[in-house]
């Protein structure tokens, strides 16, 4: 398996088939299953992928039925021209652009922050300067029953 196998949508694929194969026979199964991978085209690629679900069926026929089940969409990409075959196999680009798109945007959020919050801050200024004031202590005071409400010394 190369580096590029690790990048693949098949690793999913891969990962949750070898969950079934148990321990002592999850290096057997992903030789089996890598040799239809190697194929040239589709059609052999599928009899492959067939011909190692009949050889896992006798021993483990849970694993062989999901390999039934997921031959279409697993080997989807062997039907386009091979020199496409490796980018579309990969999902190196999109991991990228995802990683750039949060880079990105984590900065931003930062930003966002940063700006909310010295808006926030002039805003109270503001307020706390303002001679007609919103609301002010004095006038929340007479609401509550605690006496010892009192303005802050800034604003007095």
């Amino acid at each position: 398996m190369g580096k590029d196998f690790l990048n693949s949508p098949r690793v999913h694929f891969m990962r949750n088939v070898l969950a079934h194969a148990g321990k002592s026979g999850r290096r057997v199964v992903s030789a089996f299953i890598a040799t239809a991978f190697a194929q040239e085209t589709p059609e052999a690629a599928s009899a492959q992928w067939r011909a190692v679900a009949d050889q896992i069926r006798p021993k483990v026929p849970k694993l062989a039925a999901i390999l039934d089940n997921t031959e279409p969409d697993v080997l989807a990409y062997m039907t386009f021209p091979k020199e496409h075959r490796a980018k579309l196999d990969s999902t190196n680009p999109i991991a990228r652009l995802n990683g750039e798109i949060k880079r990105r945007t984590d900065v931003v959020d930062n930003a966002i922050f940063r700006l909310v919050g010295a808006l926030l801050l002039e805003q109270n200024d503001e307020w706390a300067v303002q001679r007609a004031r919103y609301m002010t202590l004095e006038t929340i005071s007479q609401m509550s029953d605690d006496p010892l409400i009192s303005l802050p010394a800034v604003a007095r």
